[in-house]
């Protein structure tokens, strides 16, 4: 029987679990493509992972190594609803593999949230790593405040990258632009706000810790917020790593103000309320002070109390969450983000499983976990997939899916042509002292 053809539609961490977790495998002979609307491979580990986090970016050598297996095919530049569609793609493969991650941000819904200078976390994260989508943001850095909305490890991230100085800055694969511009930054004073307290933070232990260890700036946190109800308290009680993380808010408290010139302000039980603006552009973040409350399933929740502050902000990030967006002819559930699915495998709008379609991380489950969880929910689609190889309907031998990207005048990048534009950019690095010096667009890669 010839080897099941498999077609993996993203090429970030679910997509290379996905293609090992294949490969590995004994029982089926199989040939995997890896599509992506990008030139280069791996997603969030090259456009999403912090510039200053480089031990979390050396995933991509297990990706490497994945893609260099002589099963795996990967094709990049290649857009999904333009180049490649469900319909087309169905004469050349036998199942077809979504992991398309979740693409677009959750809004505050808040007035003022629209005005010039208010964005989402993840285009700033974008636009200083280099994706190509984001290279023309230009966020207005000319401002002393910046509101960032969220207590999660991206919000932790985009902080800390405004809050650290050029020197800091100089030695990772940051983007070129992005670094010229946080090099004559104005921005003194960064919020976090976290609409709970510091025991339902979504921050890991290292990112909350890093920011008792910057050059320029301190961490600063009001005593009287991360005070604990009984109820955190007991969470705190059971809980290792949330113990530790109000550990190290507590010990920033005891340290005051500082006398760094840039300051991080770690905010608990607020949310903001308004957004307030002069010219277009954000100007200050109108703040509600909250209490927990208990939900009848033991869900600490937040109400507004009635107290309001202004804090001085002329650039607002949101990092509340991430949805899925819709692919074309893939079913989508709008309420939850994601394609829907029986674990893993694809339900169409009437409830049943689509025959050959499967879908992996974020776009299953939805926005939860880390990168190295992709891996287990990945291995789980491919049990599915392996079961059903026996029922599965087979195309017939010999299409090869080049002759159809090259008929949509799709100029694809190849595994072996991104390994060169690779080792550029890391040549370029060399020179700075650097890890890289990314090429932000593919022409500026093809012309390389």
């Amino acid at each position: 029987m010839p080897a099941v053809r498999i077609a993996i539609i993203g090429a970030g961490p679910s997509a290379f679990y996905a293609a090992a977790a294949l490969i590995k495998q004994e029982d089926v002979e199989v040939r995997v493509d890896l599509f992506d609307r990008l030139p280069a491979p791996y997603g969030l580990v090259r456009y999403g992972v912090a510039p200053d986090h480089p031990k979390i970016k050396s995933v991509a050598n297990l990706y490497e190594k994945t893609a260099q297996d002589p099963r795996v095919r990967f094709f990049g530049g290649v857009e999904f609803g333009k180049h490649i569609t469900m319909d087309n793609l169905r004469p050349h493969y036998d199942m077809l593999v979504f992991a398309t991650g979740a693409q677009s941000d959750r809004n505050l819904n808040i007035p003022g949230e629209d005005l010039k200078g208010s964005m989402s976390a993840t285009e700033f994260v974008a636009w200083y790593n280099g994706h190509p989508d984001y290279r023309d943001l230009n966020p207005n850095l000319d401002v002393e405040g910046v509101a960032v909305v969220g207590v999660g490890n991206v919000a932790m991230d985009v902080a800390r990258i405004l809050a650290k100085s050029y020197d800091e800055l100089k030695v990772t694969d940051i983007a070129d632009h992005a670094l010229e511009a946080l090099k004559h930054s104005k921005v003194r004073h960064i919020y976090v706000l976290g609409r709970r307290g510091p025991a339902q933070a979504k921050f890991t232990n290292p990112e909350i810790k890093e920011f008792g260890h910057l050059q320029v700036a301190d961490a600063v946190v009001k005593p009287e917020e991360i005070e604990l109800d009984p109820e955190s308290q007991k969470t705190v009680d059971a809980d290792r790593l949330t113990r530790q993380n109000v550990e190290f808010l507590r010990e920033y408290a005891a340290r005051g103000m500082g006398d760094k010139p840039r300051k991080v302000h770690f905010r608990f039980l607020v949310s903001p309320v308004e957004v307030t603006g002069k010219d277009g552009w954000v100007s200050s973040v109108k703040i509600e002070r909250n209490r927990l409350v208990s939900t009848p399933d033991g869900y600490m929740n937040c109400e507004g109390i009635g107290e309001f502050e202004e804090l001085a902000a002329g650039m607002v990030l949101r990092s509340v969450g991430y949805y899925g967006v819709a692919l074309p002819g893939v079913p989508y559930d709008k309420r939850k983000g994601i394609v829907p699915n029986d674990h893993g495998r694809v339900m169409n709008a009437d409830g049943n499983v689509l025959p050959g379609a499967y879908v992996v991380g974020w776009a299953k489950r939805g926005p939860t976990g880390v990168i190295g969880t992709n891996k287990k929910d990945a291995e789980e689609t491919v049990a599915l997939m392996l079961e059903d190889v026996k029922n599965v309907r087979r195309v017939e031998a010999g299409r090869d899916i080049t002759d159809l990207l090259k008929a949509a005048g799709c100029a694809y990048v190849s595994f072996d042509e991104w390994q060169q534009i690779n080792a550029r950019e890391i040549e370029r690095g060399k020179a700075a002292n650097r890890p890289r010096v990314k090429y932000i667009s593919l022409e500026e890669m093809r012309a390389s």
